[in-house]
């Protein structure tokens, strides 16, 4: 029997850290299931997608299983953008823009998106839903433990401190990867990765 890929065990640069301390890596290109939207992550819009993105991800799991492929199934993460930046500060939720991804294995193409969706049981926005290579390249990334509310002065950081010294600015939308379940877990013990992806200024 052919091992189950474990994405998360096997590239664990890209899921982990020391916590609190900003660091610097270069990711390559990774594909993601992905779907985009707008609004508060705990309203209607980002459930809806969650709801489109699952049943597609674990449809792709299985077919990839029955080719002797098998994979655990990452954990989400999310790409944050506003267009006027002070949205985020200043807690305007309702302008909060976002693209909610589930990483996959680089062998999975569009035919088991294809096929994912014919197989599937049918649901809101799931032809939304599009396989979408992301190359995020020169990051920083950091391991956040505790509650998301509290990721602030860590961002200021980054953003007022360490990208200027060296000399670089944002080059994509802010990116979160949950590494635990806020349903299951206290707050002051979440696990998040906070990455950002910069370009020289």
């Amino acid at each position: 029997m052919t091992a189950k890929l474990e994405i998360r065990k096997s590239d664990k640069a890209y899921y982990g850290g020391k916590p609190g301390v900003w660091q610097r890596l270069t990711l390559p290109p990774i594909p993601y299931l992905a779907i985009t939207g707008k609004g508060a992550p705990d309203g209607p819009a980002y459930a809806e997608a969650m709801s489109a993105l699952y049943p597609l991800a674990y449809a792709m799991k299985f077919a990839a299983k029955a080719e002797g492929r098998d994979f655990t199934i990452p954990p989400l993460s999310t790409q944050w953008w506003a267009a006027d930046p002070t949205a985020f500060v200043q807690g305007r939720r309702e302008e909060w823009e976002w693209q909610a991804m589930i990483r996959m294995p680089d062998f999975i193409d569009t035919t088991f998106l294809d096929a994912a969706r014919k197989s599937a049981k049918p649901g809101p926005r799931r032809d939304e839903v599009r396989l979408e290579i992301i190359d995020e390249g020169d990051c920083f990334q950091m391991l956040h433990i505790g509650p998301y509310a509290d990721e602030a002065p860590k961002l200021a950081e980054l953003h007022d401190e360490l990208m200027p010294e060296a000399g670089v600015t944002f080059a994509g939308p802010h990116h979160e990867v949950y590494l635990s379940n806020p349903g299951r877990t206290a707050p002051e013990k979440l696990k998040t990765i906070l990455r950002q992806p910069v370009k020289p200024a």
